[in-house]
């Protein structure tokens, strides 16, 4: 029994490891082309940008974000049963269903464009930019052409537990869109220097021209896999299971994700509705300082924020059909490892990245924008929304895969509740005690996310059981770990000062207190076994053999 549970920790480890780093590769080539993209559109831009993107994401919650997740685990699910003939035609209709939904979703958006944007802008100020916004919008809207589809194809592998193509398919398509975007913005700043306008729309066309060649790299991988996806591993008489419950099955599935990605928006939406009015009539900054702030709440930070929820979506993506395989098989023991592993590799990555972030705002804010007013306080607060957030995903779809539907609705509901109520609340209250006044939103968003964790984590442990011992062990071994890295690098910075006036002389100063960190953090690690006991020795030799070769 133990050397099975040991043999699954392994896979699951190894899945989450492949699907983790490609995520994670993915998220640092959308960082990266940042700095000419910004120098580019600059923050007037960059709050164009982040309304188009805002409108994406809760549309693409509707066409996408369920869709892959719920494939995989049913795939997953008739795997394990032995239920091939019934896995192809789930693979059929999720197909169909989800470019359904993203043919809707593309007229919706294209059609209703002028009404989006009038909700958008207001009454307040730059109400002037209403074309600029409608432009975005409607070039926004030709991602859910390509986008739905490509989903299914990444959930059907993943939920055989394939994880490299559609690790390398997440990678091509953000080289495909930065490309376009570093090629566009070359071309802009030339030619047409000024049409921010443009520039925003080609690095949204981007987004739609990656989907599209990611989508047919996918599909000529799946027919060169389809000898391995067709392999029997149980002989079964198959039941008769119709159409209809099958594509039932899968809105069932995919709701439940799909409602996470739509409240994740709302916090998204209550900051485009009340950021900026709040900022000016409460706060008395002027409209172009408070479009500022919510360029850099909405775009600019939010690229930074997206490198540490990575890390819980490789986490994820590898979890799901490992635990729908552990219920069907009713492991208890298994269940509450994966759970239990899910927190602690999270835990594990994003605390010290987040503090190292933290601690390095200025310099990574002067490298990638430049100097600026705002911007270093608003990430050096902002980047915990991303650790918070990793944790409040991951036990929400934990939830969801154990089919406790209600639970979920109540940790989301509750934490866009804290949200609704406390952002112009916080608001005037930091600006009361001579805090920042933006900090009252992200504050408010990061009371609304830990609040639904927490009801998440109480509802684990006492109805299903899981126990958090180790995890609460190991946690206090990381804090440790990453805080006598933060402790190092507050030394260090008596000999190396912190930040530089020169833009690209900041890129050394990251690197230097970033190699000095790690190398602390996980020497501490090493020194405590801790790495050993979150990944497992099989895991851990591996990575030692590597490091050792080199």
């Amino acid at each position: 029994m133990k050397k099975d549970i040991t043999m699954h920790k392994n896979t699951f480890v190894k899945g989450a490891f492949i699907t983790t780093f490609g995520i994670v590769l993915t998220k640092i080539l959308g960082v990266l082309y940042v700095i000419p993209f910004h120098s580019v559109i600059g923050d007037e831009g960059g709050a164009l940008y982040g309304y188009a993107y805002t409108v994406y994401l809760f549309f693409l919650s509707i066409t996408t974000a369920g869709i892959p997740l719920a494939i995989s685990r049913l795939v997953s699910e008739y795997q394990t049963l032995g239920y091939y003939q019934v896995k192809k035609r789930a693979f059929v209709l999720g197909k169909k269903l989800s470019a359904f939904l993203g043919v809707f979703s593309f007229l919706l958006v294209f059609l209703l464009a002028p009404f989006l944007a009038k909700m958008i802008l207001g009454n307040v100020s730059d109400a002037k930019h209403l074309e600029d916004v409608v432009f975005v919008l409607r070039i926004v809207s030709t991602c859910f052409l390509f986008a739905p589809i490509l989903s299914v194809y990444r959930g059907y592998f993943e939920g055989h537990r394939i994880m490299s193509p559609p690790s390398i398919s997440q990678v091509l398509e953000q080289l495909v869109r930065v490309s376009i975007i570093l090629i566009g913005c070359l071309f802009i700043k030339h030619y047409f220097l000024g049409k921010v306008r443009l520039a925003v729309g080609i690095a949204l066309i981007g987004g739609t021209i990656g989907a599209f060649v990611s989508y047919f790299y996918l599909v000529d991988k799946y027919f060169k896999n389809k000898a391995r996806f067709s392999e029997k591993i149980r002989d079964v008489n198959e039941p008769i299971i119709t159409n209809k419950t099958i594509l039932k099955k899968i809105v069932i599935y995919a709701v439940p994700f799909i409602m996470i990605d739509i409240f994740k928006s709302f916090y998204n939406y209550i900051d485009m509705f009340t950021v900026v009015k709040g900022l000016v009539h409460y706060a008395h900054y002027s409209s172009v300082e408070a479009e500022t702030i919510y360029s850099m709440l909405s775009t600019w930070a939010q690229k930074f924020n997206m490198i540490v929820l990575s890390v819980s979506s490789g986490i994820i993506v590898s979890l799901i059909p490992n635990l729908t395989e552990s219920i069907l098989k009713e492991k208890d023991d298994d269940i509450n490892q994966k759970i239990c592993m899910s927190f602690q590799m999270i835990f594990y990555i994003c605390i010290p990245i987040t503090l190292g972030v933290c601690f390095l705002s200025v310099p990574i804010w002067n490298l990638f924008y430049g100097e600026s007013i705002y911007g270093p306080s608003v990430l050096s607060f902002y980047i915990f929304v991303g650790l918070i957030s990793s944790l409040f995903t991951t036990i929400v779809v934990i939830l969801q895969t154990l089919k406790d539907y209600r639970s979920v609705f109540i940790t989301l509901i509750i934490g866009v509740f804290i949200k609704l109520c406390f952002n112009i609340r916080l608001l005037v209250i930091f600006n009361s005690l001579g805090l920042p006044p933006y900090y009252g939103f992200i504050a408010a968003t990061l009371l609304g996310y830990l609040s639904s964790f927490i009801v998440g984590l109480l509802i684990l442990k006492k109805k299903y059981h899981v126990n958090f011992e180790e995890v609460l062990k190991n946690l206090i071994d990381i804090i440790c770990g990453s805080l006598l890295m933060i402790f190092i690098l507050i030394v260090i910075r008596f000999a190396i000062p912190i930040s530089s006036n020169v833009r690209f002389y900041n890129l050394f100063i990251i690197l230097i207190y970033g190699v000095v960190g790690a190398f602390v953090y996980f020497y501490y690690c090493y020194r405590t076994n801790l790495t050993k006991k979150i990944f497992g020795n099989h895991f851990f030799e591996r990575i030692m053999r590597i490091v050792m070769k080199k």
